[in-house]
């Protein structure tokens, strides 16, 4: 090791570094204030990533012993405690989203550990001092934690160093009792046995002190912090046992760029108000709804299917099946919805009927390709429902098993649209003798079970004034509605906050006659500004509508069927035919599924109106009446104009019908 004999001087090369690093700290400050543009109308977020400069003053604090300074100079005395005040400047990147605890640091850089020895005595009698320029190249990751979501924050992390300067100065004195001894030459040099990477540990606390505001998109802080390096790991040495402790203070000087903040809506608000209007007519259709008695069974499962209606036990005393109608949820709007909604509570119905008419029996019969016992199988999980939820006794209720049903879609010998087809064969009959559960004139295995009545049309059309103001829930805090008719009788109504009210006209009318109305709507913005605007409406008292009633029957088939209307002689006979009003018009629509050809489907479904055109026509006639106006239709299987869709057997089942409208 090369040790030189001269006096100390200070290394040029480390000054310029530290030099050249606090200039380029000063120029990059300047340049970024300088661009920093300040909004007063624009919010900013504080910054999640932080870019800037950390420097400090390392208060170094030596201890153990140091004797042996390099192989080639060995002093007369051990140098044991000591300090100094060395340099700390370094990069800093920091992220830490403002509404979190955590986040990080990482700082990389010079690191001083520089310092003097205490002061020994030789055997001489000779002062003798060591100082050294030990430095480092640090690099320092840290987690950030912010105990109160705060400006505060603790720090702490590894610092792995590696070794920049290990040069030293020896200087020995002359002994005081011989003043006029020469002094030796000071010793500069190397020391050997240096670590040239050091992994320690640090801990720390800092504060950030923004330096300008949350206008501003570029955001600047400087952030005092403190941090203590333990002896720990810190040896400079692989021999004798010098080891540093390190209390590191200074500040980091970082900037950020944070979001821009979007104010409260202060958008447009569009007030508007909408009378009610008196409609001349209403028509309300009461139409007897038939129950086909099957239960379809999907291809893979023996288990009801979901899109029935299950309830449980405790469902059970609430059922009343001239209310089923009336429990359809609101997002189902369209009349087939709403009908195969009443279908889908056929067990419930059947379950109540049962209830009520305790002497009634029925026989499930499952059908399956998969051959009979599958078909029990579908038949007795009914049966355990009916038993379990209703608590029917199960000796009411017997079971069987089928390959086929009586009456199967799928014919011997057929080749075209044979899923669609079995499909429809993969069921559970319900078959009964007790005429309580069955429809009018009607028995046997195939007979349908009792229609439900279903009433549709609004009857009682809106009678609310409704008012809207749109853009209200986004931008308003709250607004009132003043309503002044042409007498300039005042009406308030409010705070509200929603986009729309609704108020009764004979609220507002009270007993006047028709006139117009100035209404008010004076709103308070989020941000604290009036707005006021104003429309006009004409409003006329209620007046009822007239009700123009109608009946609808329904005739349903088997699959490729045109004179089963035969079993429905009697009912149309006895049952529909007693409705017709004198001059009544009697429109027949005749329906198909969507198996089969087009044009035969056409033909089919205009034969089965034909049909029921000419039983009702001779029933009329034994009568002596012949003031009925037809209108027959054949429709086939267009599907804009089918009653259902054709999505799952049973609908398919329901398209195959004859619709009857009865107009008074």
């Amino acid at each position: 090791m090369k040790t030189n004999y001269t006096k100390a001087i200070a290394s040029p090369n480390v000054r310029f570094i530290t030099q050249l690093q606090l200039q380029t700290l000063i120029v990059v400050t300047l340049l970024l204030l300088s661009f920093t543009k300040v909004n007063a109308q624009e919010e900013y977020t504080k910054p999640s990533w932080m870019f800037g400069v950390a420097a400090g003053a390392n208060f170094n604090f030596y201890s153990g012993s140091t004797y042996m300074l390099n192989e080639g100079f060995t002093p007369l005395a051990t140098f044991h405690k000591g300090n100094g005040v060395g340099l700390f400047l370094a990069p800093s990147i920091e992220y830490h989203r403002p509404d979190s605890r955590f986040g990080f640091i990482l700082q990389a850089g010079y690191d001083s550990r520089r310092g003097s020895f205490d002061q020994v005595m030789t055997p001489c009698d000779c002062p003798a001092d060591l100082e050294t320029k030990l430095s480092y190249i640090t690099i320092e990751p840290s987690l950030r934690f912010a105990p109160f979501k705060s400006n505060f924050y603790l720090y702490g992390g590894p610092r792995f160093a590696f070794i920049q300067d290990k040069s030293f100065t020896y200087k020995q004195g002359t002994n005081p009792n011989f003043p006029l001894q020469e002094a030796n030459p000071d010793v500069k040099g190397d020391f050997s046995d240096m670590n040239k990477n050091i992994i320690s540990m640090q801990i720390g606390l800092g504060y950030d002190i923004p330096l300008n505001g949350t206008t501003s998109k570029t955001q600047f802080v400087l952030s005092p912090f403190v941090a203590y390096h333990p002896y720990f790991g810190q040896n400079p040495r692989d021999v004798e046992t010098w080891n540093i402790t390190t209390v590191r203070a200074g500040a980091v000087l970082k900037f950020g760029q944070g979001k821009l903040i979007e104010p409260p809506a202060t958008g447009e608000v569009s007030f508007s108000s909408t009378p009610p209007t008196n409609v001349a007519t209403v028509k309300v259709v009461r139409e007897v709804f038939p129950l086909r008695n099957y239960v379809f069974f999907n291809e893979t499962s023996t288990a009801i299917p979901n899109r029935y209606v299950i309830l449980n036990k405790s469902e059970v005393k609430d059922f009343k099946e001239d209310q089923v109608q009336f429990k359809t949820p609101n997002t189902v709007s369209g009349r087939s919805e709403r009908q195969m909604l009443v279908y889908y509570n056929i067990l419930n119905i059947l379950g109540d009927r049962m209830v009520k008419n305790p002497n009634t029996k029925i026989t499930l019969v499952g059908s399956s390709e998969n051959g009979r016992q599958e078909g029990i199988v579908m038949a007795q999980n009914i049966k355990t429902y009916l038993v379990t939820v209703f608590e029917i006794n199960e000796n009411r209720i017997a079971v069987e098993g089928r390959d086929k049903p009586a009456v199967p879609s799928e014919q011997i010998g057929g080749t075209k649209e044979l899923g669609l087809l079995r499909e429809g064969d993969r069921r559970v009959s319900i078959e009964s003798n007790s005429p309580e559960l069955l429809m009018e004139f009607q028995s046997g295995k195939n007979a349908p079970l009792k229609p439900i009545e279903i009433v549709t049309g609004n009857q009682n059309p809106s009678n609310d004034v409704i008012f809207d103001v749109k853009g209200a829930e986004e931008t308003l805090s709250f607004w009132t509605l003043q309503i002044i008719d042409e007498k300039g009788k005042t009406q308030n109504y409010g705070p509200y906050t929603q986009e729309q009210v609704s108020i009764p006209r004979k609220t507002i009318m009270g007993n006047q006659p028709e006139g117009n109305y100035k209404t008010i709507m004076t709103g308070t913005t989020k941000t604290g500004k009036v707005i006021n605007q104003e429309s006009t409406m004409l409003l006329t008292p209620y007046v009822a509508p007239v009700v123009e009633e109608s009946i609808r029957f329904s005739v349903i088939y088997e699959f490729n069927e045109s004179k089963a209307i035969n079993i429905y002689d009697k009912y149309l006979t006895e049952i529909v035919a007693p409705k017709i009003p004198q001059n009544g018009t009697v429109i027949i629509t005749g329906h198909t599924d969507v198996i089969g050809e087009v044009d035969y489907n056409k033909n089919l479904s205009l034969a089965r109106a034909n049909d029921v055109k000419s039983i009702l026509e001779k029933s009329l006639a034994a009568s002596g009446r012949t003031d009925v106006k037809f209108q027959v239709r054949g429709e086939g299987e267009n599907e804009k104009l089918a009653p259902f869709e054709n999505k799952y057997p049973e609908e398919r089942f329901y398209n195959r019908t004859v619709i009857i409208d009865i107009i008074k």
